[in-house]
């Protein structure tokens, strides 16, 4: 008796000691300061967006075949905005993980532009899963990034996207639906979706404001890397930013 009384003791002597330094460590993690800000936003402020660190990509069954069933958005743009999703996680260092539904039938093989954009996406096959969550290797993929915030994006937003992202929240995971990058059979469908995405605690989005989030300031090294990505992203934004470079050309002479 006395020997499982001392152990205890002991036990509880240590997680006394132990408690400061893991608090510490948290508090380490948690603030983090944001580089090229003025102002350090506090902890609780700091989770409102994505975290660059934090963040993986995952690019569901953006199929060319599939491509030719979408009715909610133009395809062009969906393909250009998933392009440029792409290409802002690689900037930020995010890990990308891509999956195809059935690639072999009349769904189509990945839109090939991903390998160009992305020259890091890990591609994960799958077995005839209609979920990517319901696939091991791929739920395995995402586990060994050690990240716990998940960019979703893919073709059809109702089922490829809605069911890994219902269970990776049911999981822990924050979630957001990138719902331009993505795209249904009907805006029926679409509307349906985003109702039923909100309702789960989902955070659907826009590839605008998954650029913004990531980005947070123009006071950094690359900044020129994220202009020349909204000029890609929106077409209006590149004309005026020729406008204001022709402009300041002339200023010169």
């Amino acid at each position: 008796m006395k020997t499982r009384k001392f152990f205890l003791t002991l036990n509880a002597a240590i997680l006394l000691l132990a408690t400061p330094l893991l608090l510490v460590a948290e508090a380490d993690a948690a603030t983090k300061p944001i580089p090229g800000l003025s102002r350090q936003p506090s902890e609780a402020a700091a989770q409102v967006f994505l975290d660059p660190n934090d963040t993986v990509l995952l690019l569901l069954d953006h199929q060319t075949g599939l491509f030719q069933t979408v009715k909610d958005i133009p395809v062009a743009e969906l393909r250009a905005n998933t392009v440029v999703l792409a290409k802002v996680a690689e900037l930020v260092k995010a890990p990308i993980i891509a999956t195809a539904s059935e690639p072999n039938g009349p769904n189509g093989p990945l839109m090939p532009e991903l390998a160009t954009a992305a020259p890091n996406l890990k591609y994960v096959a799958r077995k005839g899963e209609i979920s990517a969550w319901d696939n091991a290797d791929f739920v395995k993929a995402v586990e060994a990034t050690g990240r716990k915030t998940l960019v979703m994006a893919g073709v059809w937003t109702s089922v490829c996207v809605t069911f890994p992202a219902l269970q990776a929240k049911a999981d822990g995971y924050k979630v957001y639906a990138v719902i331009d990058a993505s795209g249904d059979p009907s805006e029926m469908a679409s509307r349906t979706t985003l109702a039923r995405l909100a309702q789960a605690g989902i955070i659907p989005v826009t590839t605008n404001v998954v650029m913004g989030e990531l980005q947070r300031t123009w006071n950094r090294p690359d900044a020129a890397q994220w202009g020349a990505l909204y000029n890609e992203l929106v077409p209006n934004y590149r004309a005026a930013s020729e406008s204001y470079q022709r402009a300041q050309e002339a200023a010169e002479k």
